[in-house]
């Protein structure tokens, strides 16, 4: 990871030609809602517990986080679609890491990447959770979280992820239940924004000072 640029450090933190379908895997496919990159189309495959975030949910999303992303240091762990991640850049992001492990969603990922010419989007396939490990402490300003919702990855997600975030920035987590405050207190994180669609619970997370 680069240093977080000074743009970022700055930057007020108040939440105020389609690409071929991979053979064998078959795909509906999704938008990008604003920036950059709007209404582009992003192919979702077919596979078990991929549940790319509604478009509602994004819209809500960046509205909190401001909109404008312009030189902010991003991670999409557990990326799948890549949406949320895209979302980020296509708002100005300045890097956008993106780790995923299932190499058929690597590859999709890989043939957005360069369809949307996203320079500033890096794809990579591995453990999401060894990847923020491995991240600079306090390198980036926006994390990602929406691990698999049957497995056990949501403690060490968040352990990781407040480790990679700087302090005053931001982890969003998607989980099946909602996480508290006293929940998240040995990360110093905190919840200033929630809602629930469905059954998924989105939060913003803050990294306390």
């Amino acid at each position: 990871m680069r240093p977080r640029s000074s743009q970022a450090a700055q930057r007020p933190r108040s939440p105020a030609s389609a690409a071929p379908t991979l053979i064998g895997h078959p795909a509906h496919e999704i938008r990008i809602i604003g920036g950059l990159w709007k209404r582009s189309k992003l192919k979702v495959l077919d596979k078990p517990g991929l549940r790319p975030t509604p478009d509602r949910v994004r819209e809500t999303l960046f509205n909190w986080l401001g909109q404008d992303l312009s030189g902010w240091q991003c991670a999409d762990a557990f990326a799948g679609t890549g949406v949320l991640g895209f979302e980020a850049a296509s708002r100005g992001a300045q890097q956008v890491l993106m780790w995923e492990q299932d190499a058929a969603l690597v590859a999709q990922l890989t043939q957005s990447k360069t369809r949307l010419q996203g320079a500033m989007v890096q794809v990579q396939r591995g453990d999401a959770v060894l990847g923020l490990q491995r991240t600079a402490p306090g390198s980036l300003d926006l994390v990602f979280l929406d691990p698999p919702f049957e497995g056990e990855l949501f403690a060490p997600a968040l352990q990781a992820a407040a480790q990679a975030v700087a302090p005053g920035g931001w982890v969003y987590l998607e989980a099946p239940v909602l996480w508290r405050d006293e929940q998240l207190a040995p990360w110093f994180l905190t919840l200033q924004r929630h809602l629930k669609a469905g059954a998924v619970h989105a939060h913003l997370l803050q990294k306390m000072a």
